[in-house]
């Protein structure tokens, strides 16, 4: 990635290119919401959890799911609560810590995610059918390398302004 100043005479671009990159984000997302809530009666959170267990066979701590979706216990609880009334997820107690529970998908609910999940590609594949299979890598790389980036600045000493 080239080295990138304010003043480069690239900054405008480069926030029209955040806001526009925004508006679409947001976009794809209301749509994905609204095609969750009509087509399985549900929510793009409730995916969000059942595709991060969907990646965890063995299931994940309430903590741990928190931090692979970067929200809140607060916000996964209620979720997993649902999921769990539904027969998608079951909490298993982890030997050895009485306060712990494992969350895991359900042999239903790993069914249920197997459709969801064929139907949220279809839909990715629709809204973003403008890019082609190649130019789509390449924008993945060039975010990837924002992404590593931001993780290297992340690891370096701040100033203060004190």
């Amino acid at each position: 990635m080239a080295d990138t100043a304010p003043g480069d005479g690239g900054s405008k671009e480069r926030l029209r290119l955040w806001l526009r990159l925004l508006k679409c984000t947001r976009g794809v997302e209301t749509e994905l919401r609204d095609r969750f809530r009509r087509e399985f009666d549900t929510t793009l959170p409730r995916f969000d959890v059942m595709a991060a267990l969907a990646r965890f066979e063995g299931g994940l701590k309430m903590s741990a799911l928190s931090g692979v979706l970067r929200v809140s216990n607060g916000n996964v609880t209620g979720i997993v609560d649902r999921l769990a009334e539904d027969g998608h997820v079951v909490r298993v107690q982890v030997p050895g810590d009485r306060r712990a529970s494992l969350v895991r998908l359900t042999k239903r609910g790993q069914e249920e995610f197997a459709r969801q999940a064929a139907a949220h590609e279809a839909w990715i594949a629709e809204l973003l059918s403008g890019f082609g299979p190649d130019e789509a890598d390449t924008l993945s790389e060039r975010f990837d390398a924002v992404t590593r980036a931001d993780a290297d600045t992340d690891d370096q000493p701040r100033e203060t302004g004190a």
